[in-house]
């Protein structure tokens, strides 16, 4: 049985159910209680309630949606979103969050001491959002690095922006700020811009400083 981080389990041999909050190895997992306590248990000692909604198993296809008209396409807003589990908020999920009105072809890779292990390659249509990953929150100094490509497609008559790179560890500031609202999950969490866009550069301004600085 494949159990991931926030599913919600309920032992075999006990009366007890509970939100999976940490995977200890590969035949142990931590689960946590109503009462807030996690019970280290073997993977095999408990049996899944409910879970998140499988996501569709469609074939990749390059046949796209009718396209957006040119007037009303987005060409910005890509994000790395990172929301609360809704049964426990010790578990952390993060999500891909497509604004754009461009259609994403989106891989991630995640590396910690030097191994590397993909875990997410979909496409993501245009204003909708894909998970990810998850995590534990109190394990965030642990969290690996997250390596994340994306391509930009469409067939509306819009140049699309060269790939996207993004290459970071999450870190314990990134998470400081206020929560905001997030749109397209209908939850409250922190955002990180992935797409943003190049300084602006006032030439008369840069000139100015040159001389000033002779």
């Amino acid at each position: 049985m494949n159990l991931n981080l926030g599913d919600f389990v309920r032992f075999v041999d006990e009366n007890i159910e509970g939100t999976i909050t940490r995977i200890i190895d590969k035949d142990t997992i931590g689960v946590t209680d109503a009462n807030d306590f996690e019970i280290p248990v073997l993977a095999s000692k408990v049996t899944l309630v409910h879970g998140d909604i499988p996501e569709d198993n469609a074939v990749v296809s390059n046949r796209q949606t009718a396209a957006t008209p040119v007037a009303e396409f987005k060409k910005e807003g890509v994000y790395l979103g990172l929301v609360a589990d809704q049964h426990s908020a010790v578990v952390a999920h993060f999500h891909l969050i497509n604004e754009t009105s461009f259609q994403l072809l989106a891989s991630m890779t995640t590396e910690k001491g030097g191994n590397y292990r993909g875990e997410f390659a979909a496409l993501i249509p245009a204003s909708s959002t894909k998970k990810i990953y998850s995590a534990n929150m109190g394990d965030i100094q642990l969290w690996p690095k997250f390596n994340i490509e994306v391509l930009f497609s469409t067939s509306a008559n819009v140049e699309p922006p060269a790939p996207l790179i993004y290459s970071q560890s999450i870190k314990g500031k990134d998470l400081s700020v206020a929560k905001v609202e997030i749109a397209l999950l209908k939850q409250k969490g922190w955002m990180i811009r992935l797409d943003e866009p190049e300084p602006l550069i006032d030439a008369q301004k840069l000139k100015e400083s040159f001389f000033k600085g002779r």
